[in-house]
Order: structure tokens, then C-alpha cells, then sequence
């Protein structure tokens, strides 16, 4: 079956019965982060991506080809699409037409069991009364049937009954909101933000053009994504600064138990597995049952294939899905119709019928890409064999990094000073450059909950080494010791030591480049520390000033120039550029960066829906290719700030 837009057309009819009624709006507004995740700019963000998917939907549905998100000059957005537009019929379980239904009732909508749709997105399928009960104001205009619809809502209430507004020649839905100012935390939407999202949603939907207008400069940005490849361009895209393997796209699409699986792979000479997977184009960076399905496949089809044609030899185990999987970008997206997930924000689907259907599809059609090009087959399997002999040797490697029990000290590096308290939840680590800034740091710190790891140079660069080659660096060693949680495949965060791992590097070029090194490990390594609140950067000041025997510390120049207007600017200011951390005595460090009162802590933190894109930068700046790095580092040299020369 193809894999066009068409396969998910629906035949039910889409009417305001359609529209199903399930809990009122109440707990919104008190309890928003249970809805949308968070009030921060995560959670503004989705408000977004919960009207587009209404789009999306449609274009899933067939009928839709076009939208259009604006960011208007008063920071509101406007979503427009041309779909059917949302029905305007009376509900007759609500006594109301049905768009007002869909803005005012949660749970509403033809995405809950009605009819309307064979496979929906959102969030958690609550999306429209969600958006309008957290914004200021909401406007939803309907083009149907030749006719001009209009209601406006005020913080989730309804201003005035539905009206009909003039006539048009389109059909479709526009919705104009602007978020509450009470909920959220900020209200400034990033554009570059809902550019990536944008762009993902279109390489999941094969086909659909997206717009991306701001309009709040005086020289409007536009962008638009279409991309009738669907997911191969997806892989095209995420592999553009890597060498590839090969040249094909390998691509599997069908139907099983009412599941469409499409998946499109790709090999590059990189030793790091990138597999995205999506459900109804909603991201599952825990994966689920179609990437247990899609990884079942890939490792029984290579082996299968591999003994038959004598390429792998009788004397030699089978090869890992790991072994397989390495350097490999993939694209795994299912469409399902009751989607059930792990956990209230959709991070793992459980669909039981998702793994038969994606394990089936990419067996068969796989099998048949290799016995169609043997080249390319030969290619993958000699890199897994490589894979497999580093994976026996980092399996030793691996051996040395274990501790024996959680509690033993002794093997713990003998370069750690470790704190006294054996609560974790108490606990920090600092990861100190050098044995300067270590030894000023350790007779600073707290010793019932701060232990200091001093790291000496910078660390192996993960992104061009395999893991034997990783897990033997004296340097990440020490780290993986200290943490306590094993790695990769033996990572488990429940014997995390520390609940803050904290990076202290000195405010210049050469600390920027040994806490990216330490922020590359840990996201191909770890990547469950950042993700879980974990990974935080210390922030220490650039700055000392003092006069008439008082002290200021500035973080950054405009620190600097506020203090100098409050003091004065004349003879008397002595100012201290820091140029590391080791020209701070141990009172100093304390009182700058190091003090829970005091200090300044940056948290990492990965956006599930930018994964794709945070790899792609992680491969520029520490992959081999110079020309894209450069090109990186062209284009975003103006945001660079307090960069030493």
C-alpha cells in the first residue's frame, strides 16, 4: 500500500455529533502543568504545537494540504489551515455547536472515539480547551460551506454566541490566541523553536506544507517545509554533516493490524546510534513497542542474511543489535488508532500490536533491500564486525568502571574528594578542570554534600571514539566511577551518588571547549542524567571589583557596567578580569560559585521534540567534518558573548 496521505482518509462522516464529551474545564487554569507539562517556555510552546496538531490531523485525515503559524507583532499566534474547518453544527449532547464544544469542554473533540478521526496527535489529546482556557484571549474563525463563522473566548469563557461573519471562497480553521500572562512564566515564544518543531511535524507528514512567519521584526522571517520525501528527507537531513556509508535511504512502508509503520535508515562512519520514533507524529524519545519491533528486525534480518551469504563465518557469534545499529540514523513512525502510552506526557507507546506490526514490515522489506543490493549489505555488516571485536574489548574496559557495591568506597578514584553524607538527594559533584581549580575547590567546598572531581586536560572527544577506545580514557573513568550508574547499557540511575552533577570550567574559550567535551559524553553516554534534571553548569563570575575596601562580582559585562554606574567610575575601582578559576582563593570560590545560597547554576536540559537537531549540533562542533563546523561557527559568531581573544 502506498504511503500517501490518502492511506488515512476517512469515510465516517465528520459532522457535530462527531464531537464527543467527556470532563468539563475546571482544573485547567489551577493545575496547568498536569496539561501542557509545565507553565515555563516548554510548556507556552506546546499551546502551539496543540493547535498545529489539530491541523495535522486534518492532513493526516487527507484534507488538509496548507498551514500557516504566525507569531504576531503582539506576541499572539495565529494557526490557519484548510481543512474542512471544524464543524459548526449543534452538539446535541451539549446543546451548543460543536467548535464551541471543541474550545470549552476538555476532552473534547472528533479525536476521542467519535468518528472524526482514524489517528490523531496532541499532547494529550486535550488540545483546544486546553489553549483557550490558558490564554488571555481566543478567536477561532470557520470558513465552510461558503460562509464566514466567528466566536471569541476570554480566559476559556465564551464572549459571544458562534456568528456568522461574511462569506468566503476557502475552507479551513483559523485560530488566534495570545497566552495568559498570569500562567506562564514568560510569553515570548521563540521562533527558532517552533521553527524545528515545525520543520519535524512536515518530515513526518509527507506532503503538508507548513509555514513559519514572525512578524515582529520590521523585516518579517518566513519559512516554509514541505518535504513530499516524508521521512527519508528526515534522514537526509540528519545525516547532512555526516559521511555516509552508502547512498540509498533504506525505506519500509505498510499496513499490519491496522498499524502504518514507515522507517527510513541510513549507515554513517560515525560510532553513535541516532533512532527517532514517533506515534501520530508525537515523539517518543523512551521508545516503546514499534522501536523494540524496528531494532527485532534490523537484528534478525542482518544476521539472517549474513549467514546465508556467508558473511558472517560459522566460527563467529551473531552480531548485537547494537553491533548493527552502529552509526545508524533512523526514522521510526507508526500510525495507530488508539495509541496507549506509558506515562501522562506520551514518552513510551505500550500498543502490543505496534511491534508485531513494525518487526513484520521491516523484516520483509528489508530482506528484500539486501538481497537487491548486496554492496550495500556487505558494507553494514563488515562496520557491525568491527563494532562487535571494539564491544568485546570495551566489555573488559567496562569490567574496570564497575563498582563493587554502591557503598564501596574503595572503588571510588583516588582523585575524588568525596563528601561525608551518603544520601544522594543531599549530595553534589563538582567536575573541576585542573589540579589548581581542584585544590581551591576542595578546601572550599562543603564536605558533608559537595565532593569535587578534578579532571586534568580535556577529555576524549566521545564523538570520534568507539567505546573501548572511551571507556579506557583515565579522565571518564574517574567520571563514570564517581556517578556510580554504570554506562550505556549498564547505565541505571537509581545508583546515581549525586543528585547535581555540576561542571566547573573557567569562563573562556579553552573552559567552553572542555564543558562541551564533558556535555558530549554525557548526552551519547548518559543522556538520562540531563534528561532527568541532573547536569547543571556552574556559572562563575568574570568580573571582581573593589573600592574603598568593598567587593562586587560581576557575571558578565553588563554586570560590570551596572555596578560601575552604582559605585562611580573613577581612580579608586580596581577591577580583576578572572581568566580561571584557579586565580580564586578558596573564600572567593565559596562566596561566587560555589555557595547553594549564593550561586549561580545553569541546568541542562533536552527538549524531547529537538533531539534530532541537539544531535546535529553535537556532530558539527566534535565530528570530523571541518567545513560544517566552520560554517556553524560563521553563522552564529554574533550571539557569542565575553569570548576571549
Amino acid at each position: 500500500m502506498s504511503a500517501d496521505v490518502e492511506n488515512t482518509t476517512v469515510t465516517q462522516e465528520y459532522g457535530a455529533d462527531q464531537i464527543q464529551i467527556l470532563e468539563g474545564l475546571e482544573a485547567v487554569r489551577k493545575r496547568p502543568g498536569m496539561y501542557i507539562g509545565s507553565t515555563s517556555a516548554t510548556g507556552l510552546h506546546h499551546l502551539v504545537y496543540e493547535i498545529v496538531d489539530n491541523a495535522v490531523d486534518e492532513a493526516l485525515a487527507g484534507y488538509c494540504k496548507n498551514i500557516e503559524v504566525t507569531i504576531q507583532k503582539d506576541n499572539s499566534i495565529k494557526v490557519v489551515d484548510d481543512g474542512r474547518g471544524i464543524p459548526i453544527g449543534i452538539n446535541h449532547k451539549a446543546g451548543i455547536p460543536a467548535v464551541e464544544v471543541v474550545f470549552t469542554i476538555l476532552h473534547a473533540g472528533g479525536k476521542f472515539g467519535g468518528g472524526g478521526y482514524k489517528v490523531s496527535g496532541g499532547l494529550h489529546g486535550v488540545g483546544a480547551s486546553v489553549v483557550n482556557a490558558l490564554s488571555n484571549w481566543l478567536e477561532v474563525t470557520i470558513f465552510k460551506d461558503g460562509k464566514q463563522y466567528m466566536q471569541r473566548y476570554e480566559r476559556g469563557k465564551v464572549m459571544h454566541p458562534l456568528k456568522e461573519v461574511g462569506t468566503t471562497n476557502k475552507n479551513g480553521t483559523q485560530v488566534i490566541f495570545k497566552p495568559d500572562e498570569t500562567i506562564f512564566e514568560e510569553t515570548e515564544f521563540d521562533y527558532v523553536t517552533l521553527k524545528n518543531r515545525l520543520r519535524q511535524m512536515a518530515f513526518l507528514t509527507k506532503g503538508i506544507k507548513i509555514t513559519l512567519i514572525d512578524e515582529r521584526e520590521e523585516e518579517p522571517k518566513v519559512r516554509s517545509f514541505h518535504y513530499e520525501g516524508g521521512i527519508k528527507e528526515y534522514v537526509e537531513y540528519i545525516n547532512k554533516n555526516k559521511k555516509l556509508l552508502y547512498d540509498d535511504i533504506i525505506y519500509c512502508e505498510g499496513v499490519k493490524d491496522n498499524v502504518f509503520v514507515e522507517v527510513a535508515m541510513q549507515h554513517n562512519d560515525a560510532f553513535m546510534e541516532n533512532a527517532y520514533s514517533f506515534v501520530n507524529n508525537i515523539t517518543t524519545p523512551e521508545g516503546g513497542t514499534h522501536l523494540t519491533g524496528f531494532k527485532n528486525a534490523i537484528t534478525k534480518t542482518f544476521n539472517d542474511y549474513g549467514r546465508s551469504m556467508k558473511l558472517i563465518s560459522d566460527k563467529e557469534s551473531n552480531l548485537s543489535g547494537e553491533d548493527l545499529r552502529e552509526g545508524l540514523t533512523a526514522i521510526i513512525s507508526v500510525k495507530i488508532e488508539n495509541p496507549q502510552f506509558e506515562g501522562q506526557t506520551k514518552q513510551k507507546l505500550g500498543n502490543s500490536e505496534a511491534r508485531g506490526a513494525v518487526d513484520s514490515i521491516v523484516s520483509e522489506q528489508l530482506k528484500y533491500f539486501l538481497e537487491q543490493n548486496p554492496q550495500i549489505a556487505r558494507v553494514i555488516i563488515d562496520k557491525a564486525l568491527l563494532a562487535q571485536r571494539a564491544r568485546d574489548a570495551a566489555r573488559k574496559a567496562r569490567d574496570l568502571t564497575r563498582r563493587k557495591t554502591a557503598l564501596d568506597s574503595t572503588a571510588l578514584p583516588g582523585k575524588l574528594a568525596d563528601c561525608s553524607d551518603k544520601n544522594p538527594k543531599n549530595c553534589e559533584i563538582y567536575i573541576v578542570e585542573g589540579d589548581s581549580a581542584g585544590g581551591s575547590a576542595k578546601t572550599a567546598r562543603n564536605r558533608a554534600t559537595q565532593a569535587i572531581l578534578p579532571l586534568r586536560g580535556k577529555i576524549l572527544n566521545v564523538e570520534k571514539a568507539r567505546l573501548d577506545n572511551i571507556l579506557g580514557n583515565a579522565e571518564i573513568q574517574a567520571m563514570i566511577t564517581a556517578f556510580g550508574t554504570g554506562i550505556d547499557d549498564d547505565f541505571d540511575i537509581e545508583k546515581l551518588r549525586y543528585d547535581k552533577i555540576i561542571i566547573m570550567t573557567d569562563a573562556d574559550v579553552d573552559g567552553a571547549h572542555i564543558a562541551t567535551l564533558m556535555l558530549t559524553f554525557l548526552y551519547r553516554f548518559m543522556p538520562e542524567l540531563i534528561r532527568q534534571g541532573h547536569v547543571y553548569l556552574a556559572q562563575p563570575p568574570l568580573y571582581k571589583i573593589e573600592k574603598n575596601k568593598k567587593t562586587w562580582y560581576a557575571y558578565n559585562d553588563n554586570e560590570l557596567n551596572d555596578i560601575l554606574v552604582e559605585i562611580g567610575r573613577d581612580g579608586n575601582n580596581k577591577i580583576q578580569r578572572y581568566k580561571g578559576l584557579g586565580e580564586m582563593d578558596a573564600d572567593q570560590l565559596w562566596d561566587t560559585t560555589m555557595d547553594p545560597e549564593k550561586r549561580i547554576l545553569l541546568r541542562v536540559t533536552i527538549n524531547p521534540d529537538e533531539e534530532a537537531e541537539i544531535d546535529g549540533v553535537f556532530n558539527t562542533l566534535m565530528g570530523d567534518q571541518v567545513e560544517p563546523r566552520r560554517q556553524f561557527i560563521e553563522k552564529n559568531a554574533k550571539y557569542v558573548k565575553n569570548l576571549d581573544i
